[in-house]
C-alpha cells in the first residue's frame, strides 16, 4: 500500500503535523490495513456536511475510547481544495490519525483521475495490497456507520494480527456465512475500470472532471 505513496510526503494531522517521508513510516502507518483515500474540499456543502460523519466513523474504529484495539483502518484526505488556507481550516476539527498531502503535491489530483473521481465528497477503500475495493463508500457509510469496516475486512481477507489463530489449533475458524456475499459485493473488475476511464476521458457529454478542480464535482 505504501507504493502508491512512494517517494511523496504524507502529514499527520496533529498540531505539528510531522511529515512522514521515510519508507519505513509510511509502511507502518499504512501496510496490513485497509486505507481510506477521502476526496474532498471545504467548499463542497456536500463535503461540509459528510466530514462530521466519517470522523465519527474513523474515531470509533480506531480511538481506543470506544474499541479495546484500533482497527487496521488508515485514512488519507486527498484535498480538491482550490487554496492551501481552505484545506487547512477543513482539516482543523478533523482527526489527528488522519493523514494528507501537501497542498503543493501535485498527486492530489493524480489520484482524483486514478479512481475516477466524478463527485465529492467520495470515498475510495483500498485493501492492503492497493487494489480497490470500492470505489465509492460514501453513502455506505452514511447508511451503515462503523459496521461497513467488518464487512470490507472480510470482503478484502484481511489477516487481522490480534487475531491469529495458534499453531496448534487443529481445527481453525469457519468463514462466516456472509462471506461470499460480501466478496461478490465488492468485487471491482479490472475492465470495468479501464471502461470507465475511457468514457471518463473522451465520452459523450462529458464534465471536466478533476482537470477542472473542484467545482466540476459537486
Amino acid at each position: 500500500m505504501a507504493s502508491l505513496f512512494s517517494g511523496r510526503v504524507l502529514i499527520r494531522n496533529n498540531s505539528d503535523q510531522d511529515e512522514l517521508d521515510m519508507e519505513a513510516e509510511l509502511s507502518r502507518r499504512l501496510e496490513n490495513r485497509l486505507v481510506l483515500l477521502f476526496f474532498g474540499a471545504g467548499s463542497c456543502p456536500k463535503c461540509q456536511a459528510f466530514a462530521p460523519i466519517l470522523r465519527d466513523f474513523f474515531v470509533r474504529l480506531t480511538d481506543e475510547f470506544y474499541v479495546l484495539r484500533a482497527a487496521q483502518l488508515a485514512l488519507v484526505y486527498v484535498s480538491q481544495d482550490p487554496t492551501e488556507e481552505e484545506q487547512d481550516l477543513f482539516l482543523r476539527d478533523m482527526p489527528e490519525k488522519w493523514l494528507f498531502l501537501p497542498f503543493e503535491d501535485a498527486l492530489r489530483r493524480d489520484l482524483s483521475r486514478q479512481f475516477f473521481v466524478e463527485r465529492l465528497p467520495a470515498v475510495v477503500v483500498l485493501k492492503p495490497g492497493g487494489d480497490v475495493l470500492t470505489l465509492d463508500a460514501a453513502d455506505e457509510i452514511r447508511r451503515l456507520g462503523p459496521a461497513c469496516f467488518a464487512n470490507w475486512q472480510e470482503a478484502a481477507e484481511v489477516l487481522d494480527r490480534n487475531f491469529l489463530q495458534p499453531e496448534d489449533l487443529d481445527d481453525p475458524a469457519p468463514r462466516s456465512l456472509t462471506e461470499p456475499l460480501r466478496r461478490r459485493k465488492y468485487r471491482v473488475d479490472p475492465a470495468a475500470l479501464g471502461a470507465r476511464g475511457r468514457e471518463r476521458r473522451g465520452g459523450p457529454g462529458q464534465e471536466g472532471g478533476a482537470e477542472g478542480g473542484a467545482e466540476g464535482l459537486f
